[in-house]
C-alpha cells in the first residue's frame, strides 16, 4: 500500500489515466466512421454554400460590400462545428444507455469532472475536423479575409463545447433514439437554422430581431463571423458573454446530473 505523501499523486495519475482512456474511446468511436462522421456532415454543408450561393451571390451583399457566399462560410462553417459537437457527445451517450455498456463506464472510479471533459473534448475535436474541413473546401470558391482570428479561436472552442455540453444533457435525458432524435430536431435544429446563418438579422422586421437575439446560438454565429470580416451585427464582447453565461450554466447543470446519476443509474 502507498505511503500517505504519494496518494495523491497517485490519485491525479489515476484520474489523468481515466480521461486519456475515455477521451480516446469517445475519438475512436467517431473516428472509425470518419466517412459518416466527418465527411457526410462537410458534403452537406457544401451542398447548402452550392445552392444558396447560386441563388443569391448576385443579388444580395451584407455589411454594405461584402459577398454573400463570403457572408455565408463563416456561418456554415459554425453551424456544422455546433451540430456535430452535439451529436457527438450525444448519440454516444444514448447508444450506451440503449445496448448497456453504459455500465462499464460508470463502473471504474472516474470522477464526474473527468466524465465531462472527456466527453466534451471529443465532441468539440469531432466539431472541430468538420468545421476545417468545411472550411478548407469553401477555399475552392471564395477567399476569406480573417480579420480577428483570436475571435474566430474563441467561439469555435466556446461554441463547440457549449453544444457538446448541451449534447450530454440530451444523450442523459433521452432513453431512446426517438427522444434524442426530437430534441435535435425541435430545438436544436430550428435555433441553428434561425441564428443568421443564412441572413443577417437586420434583414429582419424589427419584432423577429428582438425574437432573434434571445436565441444563444445567435451569438455564436455573429461572434465567429466576427472574426472574420471586423464587422457584426452585435458587439463580439457581448456575444462572448452571453455565450460563456449559457456554458457555465448548462456545465453546472450537467455535472448536476451526472454527480446525481440522473438516468444513469438504476
Amino acid at each position: 500500500m502507498p505511503d500517505a505523501e504519494s496518494l495523491p499523486g497517485t490519485f491525479r495519475a489515476s484520474r489523468f489515466v481515466g480521461f486519456r482512456t475515455l477521451f480516446a474511446k469517445e475519438v475512436l468511436r467517431f473516428s472509425k466512421v470518419g466517412f459518416q462522421t466527418v465527411a457526410a456532415p462537410v458534403l452537406s454543408a457544401l451542398l447548402y454554400l452550392l445552392i444558396f450561393s447560386h441563388v443569391l451571390d448576385r443579388h444580395a451583399t451584407v455589411y454594405g460590400d461584402v459577398p454573400y457566399i463570403a457572408f455565408l462560410v463563416p456561418g456554415l462553417v459554425m453551424m456544422s462545428l455546433l451540430q456535430n459537437a452535439f451529436a457527438n457527445s450525444s448519440s454516444s451517450l444514448i447508444q450506451s444507455k440503449v445496448t448497456g455498456n453504459i455500465i462499464f463506464v460508470l463502473l471504474p472510479p472516474i470522477s464526474c469532472r473527468v466524465f465531462y471533459a472527456a466527453y466534451v473534448l471529443a465532441a468539440v475535436l469531432r466539431g472541430l475536423l468538420v468545421a476545417v474541413g468545411v472550411g478548407l473546401m469553401s477555399m475552392f470558391f471564395v477567399d476569406l479575409p480573417l480579420a480577428q482570428p483570436a475571435w474566430v479561436f474563441a467561439f469555435s472552442i466556446l461554441g463547440g463545447a457549449l453544444l457538446a455540453t448541451f449534447g450530454i444533457i440530451a444523450g442523459i435525458w433521452a432513453e431512446k433514439f426517438d427522444q434524442l432524435a426530437a430534441f435535435q430536431n425541435f430545438l436544436i435544429m430550428p435555433l441553428t437554422m434561425l441564428s443568421g446563418v443564412f441572413y443577417s438579422i437586420h434583414s429582419l422586421p424589427p419584432l423577429w430581431q428582438k425574437i432573434s437575439h434571445a436565441n444563444p446560438f445567435f451569438y455564436m454565429i455573429d461572434g465567429f463571423r466576427y472574426g472574420f470580416f471586423g464587422q457584426s451585427d452585435t458587439s463580439p464582447w457581448l456575444s462572448f458573454a452571453v455565450v460563456g453565461a449559457c456554458f457555465v450554466a448548462l456545465a453546472a447543470l450537467t455535472l448536476m446530473m451526472l454527480e446525481r446519476g440522473y438516468k444513469l443509474r438504476g
